[in-house]
This record gives structure tokens, sequence and C-alpha cells, in this order.
């Protein structure tokens, strides 16, 4: 694996570190206290990442199943133009939902979130894992980044070990954003809870435009990935200006 891969691998799980359940439940779970305590929050982010890495467990044997064919359809042209145009639909829909304003204020299902990260701050461990488990479900659908990220250390063809390493790695830099806010809270717990609380309150603002950059990172990996059948980025560019021309010389 060339330091390219691993360059794009760390900027997609730096993308799910910024999600729902990985940064926005932790911030909250920081500010249900003065004083947090470390193991809960541990307990919090280690069962994210866990359950990360399962589900990433059993798409990787899915897709090592199938690993001959998904190589050979996304290295023919047919393939490549697929991942093309997906990764232009989703530029295309993270750049009108970014850009779609809104009045920013919190959902009341974003509200009954966070009531449920304060409420579980206290008592057992067993409802904040819950939240964890819950959290990380409610992002399936979003996981574009980790799709991603699993689809091209597939395609490195590693070995089982050094794949399943590169997998943990990806989790672990998943939630370094929250560890790193876990133990400045601990630090300067005062100092640093007017930072968290503007955190918070552009987080729960833009909590939906977030998902849809992501979504505007993938397609921009997808575009790169799927010129290369076609000739690269050179060649994409040079197919479309062929095919606006024929378009127009038709007309």
């Amino acid at each position: 694996m060339d330091l390219p891969t691993i360059g794009m691998l760390a900027l997609l799980a730096l993308a799910d570190s910024t999600s729902f359940g990985t940064l926005l439940i932790p911030v909250w779970l920081l500010l249900a206290s003065s004083r947090p305590r470390p193991g809960r929050m541990l307990v919090y982010l280690g069962t994210v990442a866990g359950s990360y890495l399962v589900l990433g467990a059993l798409l990787s044997l899915g897709a090592r199943l199938l690993l001959d064919d998904l190589r050979a359809w996304i290295a023919s042209p047919v393939g490549g133009g697929v991942l093309v145009v997906v990764g232009i639909v989703l530029l295309v829909g993270a750049i009108v939902a970014g850009g779609g304003g809104g009045d920013g204020a919190p959902s009341g299902r974003l509200l009954r979130w966070r009531e449920r990260a304060i409420g579980s701050e206290a008592g057992s461990l067993r409802p904040l894992m819950a939240l964890a488990v819950a959290a990380t479900l409610l992002e399936i659908a979003t996981l574009l980044p980790y799709l991603v990220a699993i689809g091209i250390l597939d395609a490195a063809e590693l070995p089982v070990p050094l794949h399943g390493a590169a997998l943990v790695g990806y989790c672990l830099v998943m939630v370094l954003p929250a560890l790193l806010l876990l133990v400045v809270r601990l630090v300067a717990h005062r100092a640093v809870e007017p930072l968290l609380q503007r955190v918070n309150a552009w987080l729960t603002k833009q909590a939906g435009e977030l998902t849809a950059w992501i979504a505007g990172l993938v397609g921009v990996l997808l575009i790169n990935l799927g010129s290369g059948p076609i000739g690269g980025i050179g060649g994409l560019v040079d197919a479309v200006t062929d095919g606006v021309g024929s378009l127009l010389s038709l007309g």
C-alpha cells in the first residue's frame, strides 16, 4: 500500500470523524458535565469504532468473495463510466444541498438524540453502548467514505492481517478528533467549554450540510477512480468535450 493510498484512507477517515455519531454526540457528552468521566467516553467511542470495524469486516468479506468480478468491472470503461456518473451526481447533490440554506434550527429528532445522549451520561454503561450502536446503525445509509475506503483496501489485495490492521487504523483515526477533544476537556475543562459550545452550535446547525459535503468528497474520489479506465481526468474531459461537440453539430 503506497503513500497516496494511505493518505486517501486517512482523508476518508477524517471525513467520517465529523459525522453525527463520531463527533456531535461526543461533544454533547463532553458538555453534559463540567468534568466528564473519561471511562464513559472511551466506552462510547470504543463501541462506535468496534461497530464500524465489525461492519467493515463483513463488507470486506463480501467484497473479497466478488473481488475478481468487481475489479474487472471497475477497470472496464463501462464500470469507470458508472463510477464517474455516480461521483458527479454526489458532487452536484452536495453543492445543491450545501447551498440550500435554511434557518439553522435543530430538528426535533436531533433534539431528542441530544436528550438521549445527555441522559446516558449517568448510570449504567448499557444505555451509553446502546446509543453508540444506534448512532452507527443510523449512519449506515451515509457511510460513503467508509464504503469507498473498503473498496480501496479490497482493490489493493492486501493480506488479511494487513487488511484488518488497516481497518483498525481507519476506525482509530475516525474517533481521534473526539479523543483529542476529551483530552483538552480534561486538561482545561472550564477554559475549553466556550469552544465546545461553539462547536456544538455549529455542528447542530450544519448537521445536514456536513453529510452533503462528505458525499461531495466521495463524489470527487469516485470521479478520480472511475476516470482511470477511460484515460484519466484528461480523457474524461476529452470525452465530455467530444460529446458536447457532437450534440452541437447535430443541432
